[in-house]
């Protein structure tokens, strides 16, 4: 086999995957190829850097092909490059510490409905000791067998279901109001509740899983993405600070999440500071973050990471945040346009008249 051709070909793998997600189209196949962005960077990379090993300089295709690639690398580290560490956070380091009143630990798990070992994950809520607990793939074996290690948690919202998706939410602090949704799917659950602080003080959390664009689950992403612009509305319509957090099926650098930010007027945690990768615990190469923590301007960052392995094919997300409203203005971000809007707008309608379709075809 000649090396140039199967150079050639290696670099249009790699022109094709990064052109396949730019289709504006939700079927499974074309979303999939948004998550390994990390992946595709670097593999784009080294397709650029082999392929000088035959490069012709008096070969015009050459220069074609090589900038081609360059413009595929650039797009791919542009997607990127906000999650890179060093960069310029986008929701600021606190002033406050752990022990302020305005200030708690949050921990969230996807736990692998299947896993059948919760010892690990009691332990870590032992250890982590967080003031919030959201775990989600939860069914009522789940919810039994931690139920002993969440006793001290005075505040609840269980939503046990045996699809995958269900929601467990647990606090120390006050829940107000607390709410269990079913937005897009009746068998879908969301919670929304007012979190009250020990300072007084009080917040809104929603807590979301979407179904993935995977044939198995759903062959497309309208579902997700209009569960996800259903609670971006209701974020940018906010009377009080917001937090949105859980397992997004999504990751930060897409389209849907990048519209759902701009709808929203919320804020990463992770820009800046890398990419804390949650999915998948169990390959070492294909991994990328599919769990979100968004919060609106008024929050800051005291500690963010992953947790530890507890046999899921999710690792944990912790943060420790404070809440320092006198500085909201410095990371306020821009209202999203008629554009944007119009097209959550869309999305959401297409989630609605997806689940009639449903309903329809099941009578």
């Amino acid at each position: 086999m000649k090396l140039k051709p199967f150079l050639q070909g290696f670099g249009l793998f790699a022109i094709l995957l990064t052109l396949i997600p730019i289709a504006a189209a939700d079927f499974w196949w074309v979303r999939m190829f948004d998550y390994p962005h990390i992946q595709l960077t670097i593999l784009t990379f080294v397709a650029l850097v082999v392929y000088f090993m035959r490069f012709d300089v008096k070969w015009i295709k050459d220069y074609f092909f090589v900038t081609i690639l360059l413009g595929c690398f650039a797009f791919q580290l542009y997607k990127i490059y906000p999650y890179l560490p060093h960069n310029s956070y986008e929701v600021g380091e606190a002033e406050n510490t752990i022990e302020s009143d305005n200030a708690f630990k949050f921990y969230a798990a996807n736990v692998l409905q299947k896993n059948t070992n919760p010892n690990i994950l009691i332990e870590e809520i032992k250890t982590v000791d967080p003031d919030i607990l959201l775990l989600t793939e939860t069914d009522t074996r789940w919810m039994n067998d931690i139920a002993k290690a969440v006793s001290k948690y005075k505040y609840k919202v269980e939503i046990p279901i045996d699809n995958t998706y269900g929601m467990l939410l647990y606090s120390k602090l006050q829940l107000k109001d607390a709410q269990k949704k079913f937005l897009v799917d009746d068998s879908i659950p969301s919670i929304q509740t007012i979190v009250k602080l020990r300072s007084g003080k009080e917040i809104m959390l929603y807590a979301i899983h979407p179904t993935p664009p995977m044939p198995q689950e759903n062959p497309s992403s309208t579902d997700r993405d209009g569960e996800m612009m259903m609670v971006a509305k209701k974020a940018l319509n906010r009377k009080m600070p917001v937090i949105i957090a859980g397992d997004f099926n999504d990751v930060p650098w897409s389209g849907s999440t990048k519209l759902f930010k701009e709808v929203s007027t919320l804020l990463d945690v992770r820009v800046g500071r890398g990419f804390y990768n949650t999915f998948d615990a169990t390959s070492f190469l294909m991994k990328w973050p599919l769990d979100q923590f968004f919060v609106s301007e008024e929050f800051r960052v005291i500690k963010l990471k992953t947790g530890k392995d507890i046999d899921s094919d999710h690792l944990p997300f912790y943060v420790e945040l404070s809440l320092e409203p006198n500085d909201a203005d410095e990371q306020e971000s821009e209202k999203p346009t008629e554009s944007q809007l119009e097209n959550a707008n869309e999305q959401i309608q297409d989630a609605k008249d997806e689940q009639v379709e449903k309903k329809k075809d099941g009578e």
